[in-house]
């Protein structure tokens, strides 16, 4: 599996999390310029970003260990743009939250561990 591919399959599980929590999802890889947001969704008024990670095997660095200041600042960015485009589906939205997921797969087993508003302005 490439790197592009375990990144969509931990961007799906993490789709999966939220939407079985209730969360309508808007978007995955989200591109606004030369930025991503990994996965939108909403839930009534919030609005919530998440940023996904995931690390293969043997990885000695933990997936939320690779949210680096730079990551996070740029991250921040793309939400302020999304935050000014003010899309149709962001009517009624009140507030909005960054959040980050750490997704591992063990055989056929997936794992997201997941962290609300892991990353503040």
């Amino acid at each position: 599996m490439t790197r592009a591919e375990l990144g969509q399959r931990a961007e799906l599980a993490v789709a999966d999390y939220l939407f079985a929590l209730g969360f309508e999802l808007l978007a995955r890889n989200l591109r606004l310029g030369h930025l991503e947001l990994d996965v939108v969704a909403r839930h009534g008024t919030l609005l919530v970003v998440t940023e996904v990670r995931t690390r293969g095997r043997g990885s000695y660095l933990r997936a939320f260990e690779s949210v680096t200041p730079l990551k996070r600042a740029r991250v921040i960015t793309a939400v302020d743009r999304l935050w000014r485009r003010r899309s149709s589906w962001m009517t009624g939205v009140e507030r909005v939250r960054i959040d980050a997921a750490a997704v591992s797969f063990v055989g056929r087993a997936t794992h997201v561990e997941y962290i609300p508003a892991a990353i503040t302005r």
